[in-house]
């Protein structure tokens, strides 16, 4: 894993990662993966392996005191030769360890969850950041059950490792002290307790080949269940208006049969190897028992050191436990991370300017140029062209209308203006300012985007208005949200409302119909005051004359230069230029009456206007 900084990822480190993808064979992605997460979260996991190691030291400590006890207590005991003191003695002191234990199996818990909480934290932040870094082509090719898989599940799958992972590491003190402790014993003690050690690596080997394409098909299946039920309930209404509830039904259970096979498979395989790990301690217990047995016989060992021995062992089957839930989720947590680290590793995402925009026409609209713009798109077969060698001046303040037909490149021509993507050549400047090397805050201060798509968030009025927190300085005030809302013809809406501003929104705007949530959304890009507004058939849900009525008063407004993409001749008409692209060109430009009598494109196009503006009518 090729990194410029040692950590998982976050939002303030993402930019400065060359590459977040494991790399390497499989047992060397695991140990970058382990290693990563430390790395992050060092402190934490300092005290959470600190607080296992002193659990695995406290652990042979009590092997020892035990060991002690049955040679100077519980064996005179039985010649009745132990006084009670004495005895007193040994209790406390198996007391005192135990305590220590308790106390440090509660820190271990408590450092291990903050740890993996944190983790969780930052690779959930550092996504959703990339995912508003990156342009809109890459979310049109990404479904959204996809994206909701990364942030939930795949982080999940990511970390889960990192639960058991403090005490694995810590108790490797235990297996060093016991081993030490088992030699000190009795070599030949110590072979059998240990013999139990290469085993598990071998079972681990062999678990890892076939956990690693199962739980890989489980992630995937999993955010395809997600994208499927997402689908469904986005589209609800279209389900019960077409009646199609049963092939919904059919299409969400075929891909969740799938997931539980798939769940099943990991299952078998986890089911085949925890028995093994489980099975290999109490073995070399057995072994110890049996090895002791013949070398107390020999006089080699005393029997509290068998004893001592075969308790050390039973206690090892802890830390051999902690190895195996580790090895468990090291398939599944790598699988999550490369599944997060395509998210953190896309290509494409827009670098950030930083010149601001010209200031000394800051009251009025901004002027546009576009100097042999081209867009292209790449495919398996080759670049498709979206946009080629578009040329194009708009002055300061004027409203311009692009027409076309469908495909014809519109709302990639406009979306440019805003920086929703960039061209693939030439530019595109603002007051004689590259977009690409803009401020961010100045562009998106300056140009607002409505598009017909709205989207209205679970809040009220004034919060899908404003977009800012009560406390934010910069939030409009009422008085500015209510001339928005009079601008887009949406203010006798709200005034109806019960409370007003202050009148909360369902989901997605459920109680505003189709024109009022374009309206609304009209507000929240006209309350910025933009100096260049952006409409992509903004209005079209709204009934023609309001229509008409918006777009009168954009005209005699403040000078903000508007560009929309339009469907209706009487939004055309309002227009003081209108641009015809066609096959990602610009055709010709002018006044909606001179492109009447001299492009014929435009003529046909005028008359299916007509004709979609009528049907749209008959449909209301």
């Amino acid at each position: 894993m090729t990194v410029r900084r040692s950590t998982f990822p976050s939002v303030r480190t993402a930019l400065l990662v060359t590459t977040h993808a494991l790399t390497g064979s499989r047992t060397r992605r695991s140990l970058a993966l382990m290693g990563a997460g430390i790395r992050a979260e060092w402190r934490i996991y300092i005290l959470a392996i600190g607080a296992s190691a002193l659990f695995g030291g406290l652990t042979v400590a009590v092997s020892q005191v035990l060991g002690a006890v049955t040679d100077s207590i519980v064996v005179p005991a039985v010649n009745l030769e132990t006084p009670v003191g004495r005895a007193w003695i040994g209790g406390a002191a198996l007391a005192a360890v135990g305590l220590g234990l308790a106390l440090s199996v509660a820190a271990r818990r408590i450092f291990a969850g903050i740890g993996v909480a944190n983790l969780q934290a930052n690779h959930r932040r550092a996504v959703t950041a990339r995912y508003l870094e990156l342009p809109m082509s890459w979310h049109r090719a990404h479904p959204t059950g996809q994206l909701l898989s990364n942030v939930s599940s795949d982080v999940e799958a990511a970390t889960g490792v990192f639960n058991p992972l403090p005490f694995a590491l810590g108790v490797c003190v235990m297996i060093g002290i016991a081993a030490v402790a088992l030699f000190n014993l009795d070599v030949w003690l110590a072979v059998a307790a240990l013999s139990v050690l290469p085993i598990a690596v071998l079972v681990n080997l062999v678990f890892q080949k076939y956990m690693s394409p199962a739980i890989t098909l489980a992630q995937q299946l999993r955010a395809e269940v997600a994208d499927v039920a997402h689908e469904s309930f986005e589209a609800a209404l279209l389900v019960k208006a077409l009646g199609t509830e049963e092939r919904e039904e059919a299409r969400f259970a075929e891909r969740t049969a799938a997931l539980r096979a798939a769940n099943v498979r990991v299952g078998t395989v986890r089911a085949f190897f925890d028995p093994i790990i489980e099975f290999l301690p109490p073995l070399g217990t057995l072994l110890v028992l049996v090895v002791g047995t013949f070398r107390v016989q020999a006089g080699a060992v005393e029997t509290g050191e068998v004893v001592s021995a075969a308790y050390l062992l039973t206690m090892m089957a802890v830390p051999v436990r902690a190895f195996g839930w580790v090895l468990g989720e090291l398939p599944r947590g790598v699988v999550g991370y490369e599944r997060i680290s395509q998210v953190l590793d896309a290509r494409g995402a827009l670098t950030l300017g930083t010149r601001p925009l010209p200031s000394e026409h800051e009251a009025a609209g901004l002027a546009v140029r576009l100097e042999g713009v081209g867009v292209r798109v790449p495919t398996a077969t080759g670049d498709v062209h979206l946009l080629s060698g578009i040329d194009l001046d708009i002055a300061a303040g004027e409203t311009v209308a692009v027409v076309g037909s469908t495909g014809a490149g519109k709302t990639t021509l406009v979306s440019l203006l805003s920086r929703l993507s960039d061209p693939s050549e030439g530019r595109v400047l603002l007051d004689g300012a590259d977009v690409r090397d803009v401020l961010a805050r100045d562009l998106t201060g300056t140009v607002a985007f409505a598009s017909q798509t709205t989207f209205i968030f679970e809040d009220t009025i004034r919060g899908n208005i404003t977009l800012a927190d009560d406390d934010d300085p910069t939030r409009p005030s009422d008085a500015e949200v209510w001339a928005a809302l009079e601008l887009a013809r949406v203010a006798d809406v709200v005034r109806a409302l019960p409370l007003g501003l202050d009148a909360p929104l369902g989901e997605s705007g459920a109680n505003l119909s189709g024109g009022q949530r374009q309206r609304v959304a009209l507000a929240r890009a006209l309350v910025r005051r933009p100096r260049l507004l952006v409409l992509d058939d903004a209005t079209s849900a709204v009934d023609p004359e309001v229509e008409q009525g918006i777009l009168a008063g954009l005209r005699a407004g403040t000078g903000t230069t508007v560009v929309m993409v339009a469907y209706r001749m009487s939004s055309v008409s309002l227009a003081d230029r209108v641009v015809h692209v066609e096959s990602g060109r610009v055709v010709d430009t002018g006044p909606a009456h001179e492109l009447l009598d001299r492009d014929a494109g435009f003529r046909d196009l005028a008359l299916a206007y007509q004709r979609e503006a009528a049907r749209r009518e008959g449909d209301a």
